[in-house]
């Protein structure tokens, strides 16, 4: 899979006809984002969902990660720095993510150009957790 994703031609054909792009990777990130964003700008695609990792922002607190997240936030930055729509997020089930992932991939303008963050919020009480799930 990793050689598809560095090579541009190969990524543009597999994007034809496409409306949204979902990317969620292990490897050379920034050189496989700089690969997905330049694919997506020829294919005309906008709408980019890209999972990294937490901590790139350093928005876990007492915690540290720069130098292990480097790959992270590099690749991140290729991201913001495009005219795509990428989206950001953190710590929840993946029932969540998956919920909020296919809102986003099949709800145009939902969120576009901006940088989510998916946490999980201390409900007051099992109602409340029960209602909050409902709405994810």
């Amino acid at each position: 899979m990793n050689r598809i994703l560095l090579d541009a031609k190969t990524l543009k054909n597999a994007m034809a006809g496409q409306d949204v792009v979902y990317a969620n990777l292990a490897g050379d990130l920034p050189r496989m984002a700089r690969t997905i964003v330049a694919a997506m700008q020829d294919s005309g695609i906008r709408r980019l969902i890209f999972i990294i990792s937490m901590g790139i922002y350093d928005e876990v607190p007492g915690q540290k990660y720069r130098s292990v997240l480097d790959p992270y936030r590099d690749s991140a930055a290729v991201v913001e720095a495009s005219d795509l729509e990428p989206f950001r997020g953190g710590v929840v089930s993946r029932k969540s993510v998956a919920s909020l992932i296919v809102k986003l991939a099949t709800t145009a303008g939902l969120e576009a150009r901006h940088s989510l963050g998916v946490s999980k919020r201390e409900p007051r009480n099992a109602a409340a957790n029960q209602q909050e799930m409902k709405t994810l």
